[in-house]
């Protein structure tokens, strides 16, 4: 089914929202005198520092376009991210006063932001008017270092290409991946998560962004350096522990996609209500050079020491405590083991 997303006719705002403030949407006013957010608004989060500053000028560029394809049709909601967590607070304000969309413009991080933003306290952040709800659904215009969650679905990274989906308003329901810790609040995330290795590796890539994609590259050598594997005991859908020995990463993919291009969840789907957990056992460093091929194609699943499988839910913790085994979910560092991942079937609903 197709939805058609707006109904007012004006030109965009443009607002700049301080990093510790809550962004009040409900505030702001547009050019055509309208002192209060209608339906119809489309809330576009954007991370001007992405990508080395790159995602910021990208959207400059790509304004005129977006004013032409779709501000006839919609009022459009510029807000820029100054820090860490503030698109969470934008989303979960324009989500309260009751927008039809809110679009992540940046990379992963961003998106992983705003997925975090569309749930509050473990449940759906929601608009109540008169009595029923309001569903906001989310966007993605891929402009960052990594866009790993398009490689999912085939959209290349094209804002112009982005935009056109926003205006076509074709909604599909996401599922959302859920991380519970032994003593934090849940987390949400969207596309991969990843712990031991990988997680290391992206918790020094994040680092040296400045160089691009080659940031993956650096961080996964610098991982490497002082790395040992692990064995971990694994809990899937609740039922009994097993024990894995010598595990080097561990992989549960919402989606298939993570570390600019890798396709390490080949069976991960987004719409189906399930996870694809993959587990590599005893690598080596040069078994990473000699298969990288494999792993980038995603025809790793043949070998002897990479083991995979779907599930609802899946407990990781270590056989013995060290609280130094990293944890992250699309590309974002969460810290240590133990964790808990767990599926939320449909939670958004996502403009595709």
């Amino acid at each position: 089914m197709v939805y058609r997303i707006g109904v007012g006719i004006t030109k965009p705002s443009f607002v700049r929202a301080e990093k510790s403030a809550v962004v009040d949407l409900s505030v702001h006013r547009f050019m055509d005198g309208a002192s209060r957010r209608r339906r119809g608004d489309i809330v576009f989060v954007v991370n001007p520092n992405g990508a080395n500053g790159r995602t910021g000028r990208e959207w400059k560029k790509l304004l005129p376009f977006l004013r032409s394809r779709i501000g006839s049709d919609c009022n459009i909601c510029e807000t820029l991210t100054s820090g860490p967590s503030h698109a969470i607070d934008i989303t979960r304000e324009a989500i309260r006063e009751g927008a039809d969309a809110v679009v992540a413009v940046g990379g992963d991080g961003t998106l992983h932001e705003v997925v975090n933003g569309f749930i509050s306290d473990g449940k759906p952040t929601l608009s109540y008017e008169n009595g029923s709800t309001h569903t906001t659904a989310l966007g993605l215009i891929p402009l960052g270092t990594g866009s790993d969650f398009a490689r999912t679905f085939g959209w290349k990274n094209d804002p112009h290409e982005a935009v056109e989906r926003i205006a076509r308003g074709v909604k599909s329901k996401i599922d959302v991946g859920v991380i519970i810790g032994a003593s934090e609040e849940p987390h949400y995330f969207i596309n991969v998560a990843d712990v031991h290795l990988s997680s290391k590796a992206g918790y020094y890539a994040s680092r040296y962004k400045t160089f691009g994609n080659l940031c993956y590259v650096i961080g996964a050598l610098r991982a490497f350096m002082g790395h040992s594997n692990r064995d971990l005991k694994i809990k899937v859908n609740g039922g009994v522990w097993e024990i894995f020995p010598k595990v080097t990463a561990l992989c549960i993919g919402n989606a298939k996609f993570f570390g600019g291009g890798m396709k390490i969840t080949p069976n991960g789907d987004p719409c189906n209500g399930s996870f694809e957990v993959v587990i590599l056992q005893n690598f080596k460093w040069y078994d990473f050079i000699f298969k990288l091929h494999k792993l980038y194609a995603g025809t790793h699943l043949s070998e002897k020491n990479v083991y995979s499988l779907s599930v609802q839910s899946v407990e990781v913790e270590e056989i013995i405590f060290s609280d130094s085994i990293y944890v992250q979910s699309d590309g974002e560092h969460l810290g240590f083991l133990p964790r808990k991942f767990s599926i939320l079937p449909g939670a958004i609903e996502m403009l595709t």
